[in-house]
């Protein structure tokens, strides 16, 4: 099995493992050939995000401008590149920034049935 199909299963098999253990959020899955070395995955939860760079294993190839995108996704919410020796860790971190985002976040307004808006 090659690279790009060790890291498509590897990919299919951590989505579902997201998804477990932050119910409700959304995966997308990116287009590099839009933006080159975009991560492969944007995760949103609950008002925040989070970018995820999908490889294989630890010593896999990096495409040009990734590692500059983790970064940069790193100081905007979350960036991390994920692979199976690391996987853990990453989504504990994940989890950690995920709930102090969510806790820090003032409570989100009620919306009144459509019946009690004023004209």
């Amino acid at each position: 099995m090659g690279d790009s199909a060790l890291e498509r299963k590897y990919q299919a098999g951590l989505k579902k493992r997201i998804e477990r253990r932050f119910p409700g959020c959304f995966i997308m899955k990116n287009d590099s050939g839009l933006i080159q070395g975009i991560p492969d995955l944007i995760v949103l939860w609950k008002g925040t995000w989070a970018m995820l760079e999908v490889k294989a294993y630890p010593d896999a190839d990096h495409e040009p401008n990734q590692d500059w995108y983790i970064e940069l996704f790193q100081t905007m919410s979350f960036g991390a590149f994920i692979y199976p020796e690391n996987e853990t860790a990453v989504l504990d971190a994940l989890e950690e920034k995920f709930q102090n985002c969510w806790d820090a976040r003032i409570p989100e307004p009620q919306q009144l049935p459509l019946d009690r808006r004023r004209r």
